[in-house]
């Protein structure tokens, strides 16, 4: 069976793991401790980061962007991620790259990593001016969710997409520790419990880690 190595609040293998649920594959979590760098994983990705995919023939891949694109050539008879039209495909990748390098650069890595994964890995203090730009950031890119879907039905156009499935992860990591500040931002919440509604995307809300559980509305529905 295929195998994704993985960690729960790797919002990059969040993005995998709905990918690959939307595309009804099979696969095995695995999860991968990077901060021990195992010889092991590090030659299957001598990056040392999460998600790797090791597929069912053997076949190894690194970097979500990577493993979405490869499952969408390899099983384009399941559900189409991407769009159709090089326009709408562009559209997707566009967005996509915004949150998983703005969003992530600007948002996920003040937040996240720094209130929650320097805590666990003992990097030290979290940085409070990277925290207050965090909180300051979220806010921007909250109301372009909502100025997208104010416009489109899903964020990069009419049909649900990688695009989606991207930003999703992102907010879903913040929103486990609490920092997405969902009543100032009606639209981007309506859209988010939308996604997070999916089949596919519900199992990331059974995720806990332990000694730090999510607030109650987390894996609530209908929060």
């Amino acid at each position: 069976m295929r195998t994704l190595l993985h960690l729960a609040l790797s919002p990059f293998s969040r993005k995998v793991r709905v990918a690959l649920r939307e595309k009804n594959l099979d696969f095995q979590l695995r999860v991968e401790k990077v901060w021990e760098r195992r010889p092991e994983f590090l030659a299957l990705n001598p990056a040392g980061t999460v998600p790797v995919l090791v597929d069912e023939d053997g076949t190894t891949l690194a970097d979500s962007g990577v493993i979405c694109e490869y499952l969408e050539e390899i099983h384009p008879q399941e559900r189409n991620l991407l769009g159709e039209a090089p326009a709408e495909r562009a559209e997707v990748r566009r967005l996509v790259a915004w949150f998983d390098q703005k969003f992530s650069r600007e948002v996920t890595d003040n937040l996240l990593r720094e209130k929650m994964m320097k805590k666990f890995l003992g990097l030290g203090e979290p940085n409070s001016s990277a925290i207050r730009a965090g909180y300051s950031n979220v806010h921007y890119h909250l109301d372009y969710i909502g100025w997208l879907t104010e416009r489109r039905k899903f964020l990069a156009g009419d049909k649900y997409s990688l695009a989606d499935v991207a930003a999703a992860s992102h907010l879903s990591c913040l929103d486990y520790i609490g920092d997405v500040p969902w009543a100032e931002h009606a639209k981007a919440k309506d859209w988010y419990a939308r996604i997070k509604s999916r089949p596919a995307f519900r199992p990331l809300l059974a995720d806990l880690i332990p000694g730090a559980p999510p607030p109650p509305h987390y894996a609530d529905l209908d929060f």
